[in-house]
């Protein structure tokens, strides 16, 4: 069982709302399951062209133009799609798999049996597991003409007849692809049971069953079973217990700042007290509306056009992405506020793309906490032992990093990744 003590949690409503509470130690929930989670890049050293490699895949995804058969948004390496994976159990008898928790996709899907190119083994050091539906004794095919199918595809599928199975086919940008078909089978969960306790309980979801990979797909190199994910569609694994009355619709990361794993959480969390935040209405990802950053004491003097939550726009806030990405019109005064604070600081560029400088003393002593301000007056603290990355002795990076990033329609966008995730 995960200790909860030492976490720190974060909750979001999918509907309505984004809700961040302090420290996850005596509480009460409602009907609530969980994953343990572990972080792929634990217990490595810190290589800043390793997380700025995995985070430019990862926005390749987020924002993407491509259309692909199934509407799970992007582009780019699918292994690395995101930073977390948990261990889940499928069919009867239950076994166990791997699978990659995204926030930016909307189905849960796992590696089958007689896929032609599955990866078999993980450079992760994982044991892969093939889901196999004719040795589990609850299982069932999804045909197109199942609700799951016409929804998932908003409406129904041309030439479908009632022996026709739904399938799913995605292509990312690189030429990588999954193809397969969905299936209907037991899933095993944790369940909190009391304070700091969980026990196991049953449950049906519909999922994929990958029967063909191609790519990156097929490697070893950080190869899982599948991606669980846990998007707002009506086709994702939270969606579906939310919809068979089993949970709310919202779920819970917790995430240790030591160790680098946690928990995620699907439930309500009744104690302590929350704090809650609306969300940007009809949008893909999660995106909420940041009103104001401040640094230290001071708030920046930034133009409220930047912070625009109208079409494709606000904050994402996502669990697979590792650093923060700034507008330069926010990154540029962030980081001269920030360094006000040590004038004779000097500064030096690693591996060509990162700000570091060298620094003997205490971080949190000599820079200043930096505050986001959310709508609903909902802050979040990220300390400078956070936004801030020791690589060598002495030598400290920024996690902050100007994107220049814009959405389809040319607007400025905002990222929110790991670095600002610690302290929720």
């Amino acid at each position: 069982m995960m200790d909860l003590r030492r976490l720190a949690i974060a909750v979001v409503t999918v509907t309505v709302t984004v809700t961040v509470v302090g420290e996850f130690g005596c509480c009460s929930l409602g009907n609530v399951v969980t994953f343990d989670v572990k972080h792929k890049f634990a217990g490595k050293a810190r290589n800043l062209s390793a997380l700025r490699a995995h985070d430019i895949r990862r926005h390749g995804r987020l924002l993407s133009t491509v259309d692909i058969d199934l509407h799970l948004g992007g582009i780019g390496h699918p292994a690395e799609v995101g930073l977390y994976f948990a261990q889940i159990r499928l069919g009867n008898p239950s076994k166990e798999y791997y699978v990659q928790v995204d926030t930016g996709s909307d189905i849960l899907w796992v590696n089958c049996a007689g896929c032609d190119k599955c990866p078999t083994k993980s450079d992760l050091g994982l044991e892969l597991t093939l889901y196999d539906p004719k040795k589990s004794s609850t299982s069932s095919l999804v045909y197109c003409d199942h609700d799951f199918c016409t929804s998932t595809y908003d409406g129904p599928l041309p030439g479908c007849k009632p022996d026709l199975q739904c399938q799913y086919n995605v292509v990312y940008g690189d030429g990588s692809s999954t193809a397969g078909y969905f299936v209907k089978d037991a899933i095993q969960l944790q369940q909190v049971t009391g304070n700091l306790q969980t026990g196991y309980t049953n449950g049906t979801v519909i999922f994929g069953c990958g029967a063909k990979q191609s790519g990156e797909l097929g490697t070893s190199s950080e190869a899982l079973d599948g991606i669980l994910g846990f998007g707002q569609a009506n086709s994702s694994m939270i969606s579906q217990l939310a919809a068979a009355g089993n949970v709310k619709r919202m779920f819970a990361h917790c995430l240790d700042n030591i160790s680098g794993g946690g928990i995620f959480a699907i439930g309500d969390i009744i104690s302590p007290k929350v704090n809650t935040t609306p969300m940007v209405p009809n949008q893909v990802h999660y995106n909420i509306v940041l009103k104001a950053i401040e640094v230290g004491s001071d708030q920046l003097q930034l133009s409220t056009s930047i912070f625009d939550s109208g079409e494709q726009k606000g904050t994402i806030v996502d669990s697979g992405t590792t650093l923060a990405y700034l507008p330069s019109r926010i990154y540029e005064p962030l980081m001269n506020k920030i360094l006000s604070r040590q004038p004779a600081l000097k500064l030096h560029t690693v591996e060509d793309q990162f700000t570091c400088c060298n620094f003997d003393k205490n971080v949190d002593d000599g820079f200043p906490v930096v505050k986001f301000h959310f709508e609903g007056s909902l802050v979040l603290v990220v300390y400078p032992h956070e936004y801030l990355f020791q690589i060598r002795e002495d030598i400290w990076c920024f996690g902050w990093q100007n994107s220049g990033m814009e959405s389809k329609d040319g607007s400025e966008m905002i990222l929110l990744g790991g670095i600002s995730w610690n302290s929720l």
